[in-house]
């Protein structure tokens, strides 16, 4: 990691973005996209990356998940990644399964400077040393340093077979434990059904989704840590009401006990044009709308903030502004984790324990 000293502590970069338009078109799309996302990787040098995907493989994935494995070693061999040592990727190409599929993919990087980190096994329920490089794809279910599901069908009955749904990974890094969680939430099936009522239906449905994940990653089966949330949560404008932009993004605020998010100075990042001369330009099948975002747990906000010096190194962000990524924009948030922080946050942690009844 060449250049400036970096300010101290453990530089951590989490990247969300919904990938379906790369495989349905990879020879104008794919090249743009990685020098956006690896001109983000040079900008922030990260010590532990995490990249979330959606729709990996292609929104019609049955002809387009042959381009997967061109972009996949493209990610883990290429020389802006090469001081990037270990890796864990885990790709749920199962699409012939209607019952699991989730077209979700998730990226996790070490850079050869990060010393001692650890994942979490779920059925072992302890931590073990990452080293390596590891690629996961038919065997999801299986694997204990995850957990995956599908939200149940019933949650979405309009839409026959739907692959929305989460995989949550556990890490500890800097001495901090906590959950990755890689979400896609469900879409406005109808715009015209979207105006009907406010908040909307489909507004509804992912507050119960959400709901649910938030339920799950907090149970009583491990201990509880920090989390990020990040994916495509399909949050929409609320069509009912809507004249200007953020000031009726109102999804999230049902979560604002649960759900953290840092204040937003990006354009919406979805439904952008597809066509790769066309990186600015909207689709006007959609209203504009911040789909793809980063929240955290109260616990991991802290973490971020208290890490926070005079130097501004915490950064809430999109990327490629002004080349076609695909109809979504990725999102990035960028921080450091601060000496230390990591004990004290286990000692916050001790005392909160001790002091619940």
């Amino acid at each position: 990691m060449a250049g400036k000293a970096a300010a101290p502590g453990t530089a951590v970069l989490l990247v969300t973005a919904n990938v379906g338009s790369l495989f349905d078109d990879p020879e104008n799309l794919q090249k743009n996209w990685l020098r956006e996302f690896y001109q983000v990787v040079h900008t922030h040098k990260p010590h532990f990356m995490a990249l979330h995907c959606q729709e990996f493989g292609g929104k019609n994935y049955e002809t387009s998940m042959s381009h997967v494995d061109k972009f996949v070693k493209e990610l883990l061999s290429s020389d802006a990644m090469k001081e990037y040592n270990r890796a864990r990727v885990y790709l749920d190409e199962n699409f012939k399964s209607q019952e699991h599929f989730t077209a979700l993919g998730s990226f996790y990087f070490l850079h050869e400077s990060l010393k001692n980190i650890y994942q979490f096994d779920f059925k072992a329920k302890k931590y073990k040393k990452v080293t390596g490089k590891e690629i996961y794809s038919d065997t999801l279910e299986s694997t204990p340093m995850l957990e995956k599901e599908k939200f149940p069908q019933d949650y979405f009955p309009e839409c026959k077979w739907s692959r929305k749904g989460f995989v949550r990974t556990r890490w500890c890094v800097a001495d901090c434990a906590f959950d990755l969680v890689n979400i896609h939430l469900f879409h406005d099936a109808s715009n015209l059904v979207a105006w009907e009522t406010s908040p909307s239906v489909y507004s509804g449905i992912r507050h119960k989704a959400l709901g649910y994940v938030l339920d799950r990653i907090i149970d009583q089966r491990f201990e509880k840590v920090s989390y990020f949330v990040f994916g495509d949560f399909n949050f929409r404008l609320d069509s009912k009401s809507v004249v200007e932009l953020l000031e009726f993004d109102k999804e999230l605020s049902v979560f604002k006990d649960r759900l953290y998010e840092l204040d937003i100075s990006f354009p919406p990042s979805y439904p952008y044009s597809e066509d790769s001369g066309q990186g600015r330009q909207y689709m006007n099948t959609r209203c504009p709308a911040w789909c793809d975002r980063v929240l955290m747990s109260p616990s991991a906000r802290e973490l971020i903030l208290k890490s926070e010096s005079e130097e501004k190194v915490v950064t809430y962000d999109h990327i490629g502004p002004n080349v076609c990524m695909g109809d979504h924009k990725p999102v990035f948030l960028a921080f450091r984790i601060a000496p230390g922080a990591g004990k004290r946050w286990q000692r916050q942690q001790r005392a909160l324990r001790e002091t619940s009844p």
